[in-house]
């Protein structure tokens, strides 16, 4: 990789009481004082099985629960699950490999407070189509952290209607599966933070940026037709784009970014482009003219604009991309679907794979059931 000098972006902070507490420590963006389950009942996971006594789908039926996990494994759906009110879930307290969601989609729609960690969300093939691995409409104060949000069948993740105030930090978004094969629709948002995670093998929408969106140190390897996407519609949307990496992959088109009009304000800085599927990085910056040109660009900002008051710690591109590939996911104990992912990233344009469905890669793949220790005691929710 050539060598460069990168300007990291601070973005002040001046406007809120510094005293509300986080959702745990390194909790950032507009998520960041979700509140979880925090001061409610604390129930255990202790089955895979898909209902009943101690499974998860019990556990999230009622409002104001911490979610420990006293089993690691494969929980697949036999319908889609639906998370109630001031929950969290707090999937680093699995023993063994942790634990996937499987087989339908999960949902987060018209709930608030809401704090996921170090969960996989994977809807596969057989989930309802129209429906995506995580939706989330009408949403307030939640925040994801390294999540693996992996074979939705509309898109990995549906964000849209009125959500807001929302953070998506260290997490995988990819390998949608039939029919889009999207990433991630974000659609009348407002207060979207989209923070060191890694878009990778879907055929575009990384995401569709519709709202007020926050879109920093993110990683986007192996687009179809368009990585970044712009919201292309009569309505104005804002998007602070810093501090990000766009990586060719065997299938990529040559629009790291597009699909963008006068009606997006886009503030960007920092972004850079592999211009080759080598098995090289030689980043370069991204031009404003890759954003489109004429009728189909955007109209570019020259401060941040969806949040001017907010510090976010913003890492040079080239910095972000080994963070991602150390961090991002479900990475307590990586398994071998994300394993893979971050392997074709590594590659540079060598691997990575666009797929119609997960039986492509074997299917979910073998998953022992692993119990916690009698005197097993809950790690820490930091």
């Amino acid at each position: 990789m050539k060598p460069f000098l990168c300007l990291c972006a601070s973005l002040a902070w001046t406007g809120l009481a510094v005293a509300q507490p986080l959702a745990f420590p390194g909790a950032q963006g507009f998520g960041r004082f979700a509140t979880g389950g925090q001061g409610g009942e604390t129930v255990h996971v202790t089955t895979l099985a898909d209902a009943g006594p101690g499974s998860l789908r019990e556990a999230v039926s009622q409002p104001g629960r911490l979610v420990v996990f006293d089993v690691g494994g494969l929980i697949r759906l036999k319908s889609n699950l639906v998370v109630s009110d001031r929950i969290t879930l707090a999937g680093q307290t699995a023993p063994g490999p942790g634990i996937c969601l499987y087989g339908r989609s999960t949902s987060f729609s018209d709930r608030q407070n809401i704090i996921v960690r170090y969960l996989r969300f994977r809807e596969g093939i057989t989930g309802d189509r129209g429906k995506c691995a995580v939706n989330l409409t009408s949403g307030a104060n939640m925040i994801f952290d390294h999540c693996s949000i992996e074979w939705g069948r509309w898109d990995c993740l549906g964000l849209t209607r009125g959500s807001h105030d929302i953070t998506f930090q260290n997490c995988i978004i990819g390998q949608g599966v039939d029919p889009q094969r999207f990433g991630s629709l974000s659609d009348t948002v407002t207060n979207i933070t989209y923070l060191r995670n890694l878009w990778i093998d879907n055929q575009s929408r990384n995401p569709k940026a519709k709202g007020r969106i926050q879109y920093l140190n993110n990683v986007v390897y192996n687009w179809g037709v368009c990585g970044l996407v712009g919201g292309h519609s009569a309505g104005d949307h804002y998007l602070d784009a810093v501090g990000n990496c766009f990586l060719p992959g065997p299938q990529s088109g040559r629009h790291a970014v597009g699909e963008f009009k006068p009606t997006d304000h886009v503030y960007s800085l920092d972004n850079w482009v592999n211009p080759g599927k080598t098995g090289q990085l030689n980043l370069r910056p991204l031009l404003p003219a890759e954003f489109g040109s004429d009728a189909d660009a955007p109209t570019f900002a020259f401060a941040p604009q969806v949040a001017p008051d907010m510090t976010v710690p913003i890492e040079p591109a080239a910095t972000a991309l080994l963070h991602v590939l150390a961090t991002a996911g479900c990475s307590l104990h990586r398994d071998p679907v994300d394993t893979r992912l971050i392997d074709s990233v590594s590659s540079y344009g060598q691997r990575g794979q666009i797929i119609h469905s997960e039986a492509e890669l074997g299917g979910p793949g073998d998953w022992p059931e692993v119990h916690a220790p009698a005197d097993f005691k809950t790690l820490e929710m930091d």
